[in-house]
């Protein structure tokens, strides 16, 4: 047995429970000071304060006095994608907007011709840089969409990828389908045609191969309306794909009110969200995943959140990196925005990283908090509270994390035998 006690933790902080926590409870965290925890092959076996001898054969770490939170999880990426688009930055700076870029060839349809000549290997080789980084950053968990093929064969190659890398990085992923996440070129005289092809054969097709837990849509202006976003995710809720949406980033269009009619795990963006878009995903149980790094990188107003959360909707916060509108990784830059821009306190933007996120990803169960029971997921941080986190706005403050009770950093090296 795998054994590894981390011990002299100045504070441990971590919301708790197996679901996401909304109202109130978002900024419920349980804090322990002068900790410890257990890991027991990967998963936490056991946790308290003072001093405590370590199992025979365990591998000890000290966190120096430092603080522990939960590994972060990061519930929207876009992680899979051929080029970059960095050309497009002179465009954003003259206002040009991202409506009429996408409509020029640019955007996410330039992304996808970069995709489709990209083989599955590298695909891969490049998402597994990125994700080395997240890690390097406090990452235990993310979500990867697909999205950037817009055919079924492209489409199919990303979420393969996503598979391999869940399989061989220590990065744990959720795969979600995006195929709908833009009409291609080939179907703008044929958008029936197109909701036709992602519910018979792309959805069908991913499905048999087991290769998404989730089937997500853009429903937006000038991409999706709530209609057709309606029949793509009831198709993929046909084939066992539990509906995301991509919502309210631009015009309020339906997409938080269909979130909440359906019961979607997430909605996602909702940077317009009505208060009527509001009081459906509170109804509907959906976690709102918020997107300040977008918002930030765009220039674009930032999302209701504090609404939301009064409302009693669980809020999360993620990078949504893709290589266009937020090519940021970074879930400490999104963590201080959460706070600067969101007006969240540090302990709701905790919730909001760890244990809603999680549960965004339909794994509160197994990580987003540090329990008995669930991965051994955690960070040591150059801290001495959970304020300091969010305040040093722009710097590394992840000493050491620790992934299924593996370390890696700075400390790895120092762990004692």
């Amino acid at each position: 047995m795998e054994r590894l006690l981390v011990t002299n933790i100045g504070v441990l902080a971590t919301p708790e429970g197996t679901s996401a926590r909304g109202g109130g409870d978002q900024g419920s965290v349980r804090t322990l000071r002068d900790a410890w925890v257990l890991m027991e092959d990967g998963l936490i076996a056991a946790l308290g304060t003072g001093q405590t001898p370590p199992p025979p054969g365990a591998r000890v770490l000290d966190a120096g006095g430092r603080l522990v939170t939960p590994g972060l999880v990061d519930a929207h990426t876009h992680l899979i994608f051929g080029g970059w688009r960095q050309d497009e930055l002179a465009l954003k700076l003259r206002g040009v907007p991202y409506l009429d870029i996408l409509a020029q060839g640019g955007g996410i349809l330039s992304t996808v011709r970069a995709t489709r000549s990209a083989s599955q290997e590298e695909l891969e080789a490049k998402a597994r840089l990125a994700l080395d980084e997240m890690l390097s950053l406090g990452t235990t968990t993310c979500e990867a969409k697909s999205g950037y093929g817009l055919e079924t064969e492209t489409e199919l190659r990303q979420l393969r990828a996503i598979r391999a890398l869940d399989r061989t990085h220590p990065v744990d992923l959720a795969a979600t389908f995006l195929g709908a996440h833009a009409l291609p070129e080939a179907y703008k005289g044929d958008r029936a045609a197109y909701v036709r092809l992602l519910c018979q054969e792309m959805i069908p097709a991913a499905a048999a191969e087991g290769l998404a837990d989730f089937c997500d849509v853009f429903c937006e202006t000038g991409v999706f309306t709530a209609e057709e976003s309606r029949t793509i995710l009831e198709a993929g809720m046909q084939y066992g794909l539990r509906p995301k949406i991509h919502a309210d980033e631009i015009d309020a269009v339906g997409g938080s009110r269909l979130a909440g009619e359906m019961g979607a795990v997430s909605a996602e963006h909702l940077i317009v969200c009505p208060p009527e878009g509001i009081a459906a995903l509170a109804a509907g149980g959906t976690v709102a995943c918020l997107l300040p790094a977008t918002s930030f990188y765009l220039g674009a107003d930032y999302a209701p959140a504090r609404a939301m959360v009064d409302a009693g909707v669980p809020v999360a916060l993620a990078t949504d990196f893709n290589p266009g509108s937020c090519p940021c990784l970074n879930m400490q830059l999104v963590m201080g925005l959460g706070c600067l821009k969101y007006r969240l306190t540090p302990e709701e933007v905790l919730t909001a990283a760890t244990l809603n996120g999680a549960a965004a990803m339909g794994l509160a169960d197994r990580t987003g908090s540090v329990e008995p029971g669930k991965w051994g997921d955690l960070v040591v941080w150059e801290a001495g509270d959970l304020n300091y986190v969010t305040y040093r706005l722009g710097s590394n403050l992840a000493h050491t994390v620790i992934k299924k009770g593996v370390p890696y950093g700075r400390e790895k090296q120092k762990c004692l035998n």
